[in-house]
């Protein structure tokens, strides 16, 4: 009975079926190749039919994205890249999505500062993922991040200062006149 009880955790440990499924698909390069092969080939086909550059000829904008696609994957460049990406945007977008949940429930939706500040947080993610996906696979220059990071931490945190300011002044309808205006005009 024990056996058995070992034998069913041992199974759920791994992820049980759908586990195993996965496993499967990785070791045939679903994940490797297939799925970046489509989402690049959906990419360029997408952008060729939104551009238009081949008029109503969407044969020559899927072989287009075909040929992009396959030559995109000729070396493990592009594998690497999503397998380093894909997980750490996954876990930006939860964070965003969070964030997103908590000031919902206690500001105002319709606010342009919270707004902004929101767009500006989530581009601090967006920002921080491509560098560390930069770091893990080798394009970046680590070195310069970790000696400067104070300077941009501080130029990021003025700039969004600045477009707090700026996006929660209150717009002038015109009626409103300042005490200088009338004291100019005689009133």
């Amino acid at each position: 009975m024990i056996n058995s009880v070992m034998l069913a955790w041992y199974g759920s440990y791994g992820g049980g079926a759908i586990g195993d499924m996965f496993s499967l698909w990785e070791q045939y390069g679903f994940f490797a190749y297939i799925l970046p092969f489509l989402l690049i080939f959906a990419l360029i086909f997408g952008i060729l039919e939104r551009i238009k550059i081949f008029d109503d000829n969407k044969s020559i904008s899927g072989i287009i994205a075909f040929v992009v696609g396959l030559m995109a994957l000729q070396f493990d460049i592009v594998p690497q890249f999503f397998s380093e990406v894909f997980p750490r945007l996954g876990v930006g977008l939860a964070i965003v999505l969070i964030v997103l949940i908590v000031v919902g429930l206690f500001a105002d939706p319709n606010s342009k500062g919270i707004t902004y500040t929101l767009m500006g947080g989530s581009v601090i993610v967006v920002v921080a993922i491509l560098i560390q996906t930069a770091g893990a696979v080798g394009w970046s220059s680590t070195w310069w991040w970790y000696d400067n990071w104070p300077m941009v931490a501080g130029i990021v945190i003025i700039l969004i200062a600045l477009g707090i300011i700026v996006g929660s002044g209150k717009e002038s309808t015109g009626k409103d006149e300042s005490i200088l205006a009338r004291a100019l005009r005689g009133k």
